[in-house]
């Protein structure tokens, strides 16, 4: 199949004109007048074609897509496509032929006899009374109204393996499905109707709560563990239905940055500081990894005393790591600093995608697999918070240039110990209640900024597959 593909505009501001040429020569023998059309409530230009009201593409390519596409042994079909239908007109050049009601038109899945497309001094135009047969709209001459999108009810049925949610709209609309911890919420844009709650026999499904967000309708339940979900309409002449099935009977997907919800990699990269007689930065992250672990966490810690992972070997786990925390000490020649810091990555990252998703993109999952700075912000706000409970007061700056916290697209540390040319410092290193202190305030921080993202993580898809 193949044809030219028109270009679909957005709203537009007002009344699209007819051309001079229109107004001119070629139009000998065909009966036209020029009418004024409310389009949706904009005031727009239709003309009579021999006692029917058509509008052109451009017209009507503010609130519905129109495409040409060439078909072998058919011609040229128009096809319109807005809220959910889909409508297949043949396109006719014969004005008279085209304006009668002899014609086969396809209104999604059902062949009509209805007026046809046709051409208008070069310019392809649209009869509005079978645009809102196939569109579901309210039609009358000089007015095209499209149908508020209604909740008009919510029914449920019950099965051995997964129930069912049915709600009937009015129309079909955009739809979205997110799972935030064990609570699915159905988002339905623009949609009317009433905030209730409702009881079903389900046993999976026991109950479902419709409430009112701004101008959409959400529909929310709690989802069972083990239970997968998936949610899919049904365009119908006159309406439309939104079907919601819940159950261990639902085929479960599990996309792998789904586990990094549940099972997300925390690294701890020590660095190697010589010359003050006991490994300071590895004692800390020892400590720190033995608490996660006993409490149920994945970590890694980049090196032990006698070895340590290679470049490559670390850059792999930190653009895996959904927490990354580097331990140093300070360290130039002569100077006066000490104190413990910690900072925060800032300017652009390494990686393309990471930019991409942080600058706007809105790739599947990408929510998932990249982090916002308000994910390693609030975990910084959480360690110093916890270092300060500890006995430890720690400063706060940003860092660029980084390698390692460039690279982790999640949540991204660097925790500076103190200065080793600090005489203070160094005594401080040495007492085993400090590095301890920072050990539980390490663990603490990490296991409470993942455990929040936990019951935070939502994935937002457009409805029609499967989540578990």
């Amino acid at each position: 199949m193949s044809g030219r593909e028109k270009r679909f505009l957005g709203r537009f501001s007002g009344p699209l004109l007819l051309s001079a040429a229109l107004l001119g020569a070629g139009l000998a023998g065909a009966q036209i007048t020029f009418n004024r059309l409310n389009l949706v409530g904009t005031q727009v230009q239709s003309i009579d074609l021999y006692g029917a009201e058509y509008a052109s593409e451009q017209v009507l390519s503010g609130v519905m897509r129109v495409t040409q596409e060439e078909v072998e042994n058919a011609g040229t079909i128009v096809r319109v496509e807005a809220f959910g239908h889909t409508l297949l007109l043949p396109l006719d050049e014969d004005q008279g032929r085209a304006t009668t009601d002899f014609n086969t038109v396809q209104l999604d899945t059902e062949r009509v006899q209805a007026r046809t497309a046709t051409l208008v001094n070069g310019n392809v135009y649209l009869p509005l009374d079978t645009l809102a047969r196939g569109l579901g709209a309210s039609y009358e001459t000089g007015t095209f109204k499209i149908t508020p999108a209604t909740l008009q009810g919510v029914s449920s049925r019950a099965g051995a393996d997964s129930d069912r949610l049915v709600l009937d709209l009015t129309r079909d609309t955009a739809v979205t499905d997110e799972l935030r911890g064990t609570t699915v919420t159905v988002t339905l844009r623009g949609v009317k109707g009433e905030a209730r709650r409702y009881t079903t026999r389900g046993a999976f499904v026991p109950g479902a709560e419709v409430a009112r967000r701004g101008d959409d309708l959400t529909l929310s339940f709690t989802l069972p563990q083990g239970s997968g979900y998936r949610v899919y309409r049904v365009v119908r002449p006159g309406g439309a239905r939104l079907v919601v099935d819940v159950g261990p009977g639902v085929p479960r997907t599990t996309p792998a940055l789904l586990d990094r919800i549940t099972r997300p990699l925390i690294v701890l990269d020590p660095a190697r500081v010589t010359g003050l007689g006991r490994d300071v930065t590895l004692e800390v992250a020892r400590r720190a990894a033995a608490l996660l672990n006993e409490a149920g966490w994945q970590v890694k810690v980049t090196r032990d005393a006698g070895s340590a992972l290679g470049l490559n070997q670390k850059l792999a786990l930190a653009r895996r790591s959904d927490v990354y925390l580097a331990l140093d000490l300070g360290r130039f020649p002569g100077s006066p600093r000490g104190g413990v810091t910690v900072y925060e990555p800032a300017g652009r990252a390494a990686s393309q995608y990471v930019n991409a998703v942080r600058g706007g993109a809105q790739p599947p999952y990408g929510n998932l697999a990249v982090g916002g700075p308000g994910g390693t912000r609030r975990l910084s706000e959480l360690l110093r918070g916890e270092l300060r409970g500890g006995g430890v007061t720690a400063g706060q700056q940003n860092v660029r240039r980084a390698l390692m916290l460039g690279e982790a697209p999640q949540a991204a540390l660097l925790l500076e110990l103190g200065w080793s040319g600090n005489a203070g410092d160094r005594a401080n290193l040495g007492v085993d209640e400090r590095l301890q202190a920072m050990s539980v305030a390490v663990a603490r921080s990490v296991a409470t900024y993942l455990t929040a993202r936990a019951s935070n993580a939502g994935r937002a898809t457009p409805a029609g597959g499967a989540r578990q």
